[in-house]
């Protein structure tokens, strides 16, 4: 090959990659993706290695585009050094949010969508439920705000939620630590007086 040639292939392979890495998710194109990306996975568990102690999900395998939103999610690396921004004594965690810049700027990156609700498969809001909080934005169809989730902690569960959000895994592993984060102190807004981070998640195989 002349080096011209190699020169070519080179800027093209480069180019494809920048195409790559520059894909950001649209409200246009978000489902389409995640129908694709949702046939590519055979792992359907995630650890969450927090400030706290860690606890390990399992995603429904039955709820697609959720399961493959928080997998895709966690290995853009945009869970890590997030917070649990919200906890409410004997109701729930959750996480995904930050007031630290770097949250905003990996969501800007990753892009703009939200998710449509998909409540219909017979999941309950059991205790060590994980499922996805409606967006903030003018939502009257409660489409799920993709970058955050909440854990259910009553017992035996907090099933009035049934229904209006769409459960899609539950803790298998260190249900104690996410009661030690729901016992932690807050003030307004829920936020824990000492901020709780999600330190690392991680896909299992």
């Amino acid at each position: 090959m002349s080096d011209t040639l190699a020169t070519a292939k080179e800027d093209k392979e480069t180019a494809s990659e920048e195409e790559r890495e520059k894909f950001v998710l649209t409200e246009e194109n978000a489902i389409d993706f995640f129908f694709n990306y949702a046939d590519t996975l055979s792992q359907n568990k995630v650890k969450l290695t927090t400030s706290m102690g860690s606890f390990t999900i399992q995603l429904f395998d039955d709820v697609p585009y959720h399961r493959a939103n928080f997998i895709y999610l966690t290995r853009k690396g945009y869970f890590d050094n997030t917070q649990f921004h919200r906890v409410v004594k004997d109701f729930i965690i959750q996480g995904g949010n930050s007031d630290d810049r770097k949250t905003a700027n990996k969501r800007r990156e990753i892009g703009r969508y939200l998710l449509p609700p998909d409540a219909k498969k017979g999941y309950k809001h059991h205790r060590g439920v994980i499922s996805m909080p409606s967006s903030e934005r003018d939502n009257p169809h409660k489409l799920a705000s993709p970058y955050e989730f909440f854990i259910v902690v009553t017992k035996p569960g907090s099933y009035h939620l049934d229904g209006s959000y769409t459960p899609f895994g539950r803790v298998i592993e260190g249900m104690d630590v996410v009661d030690a984060i729901n016992n932690v102190p807050v003030g307004d807004g829920d936020w824990p007086l000492q901020n709780v981070y999600i330190e690392k998640a991680e896909v299992l195989d």
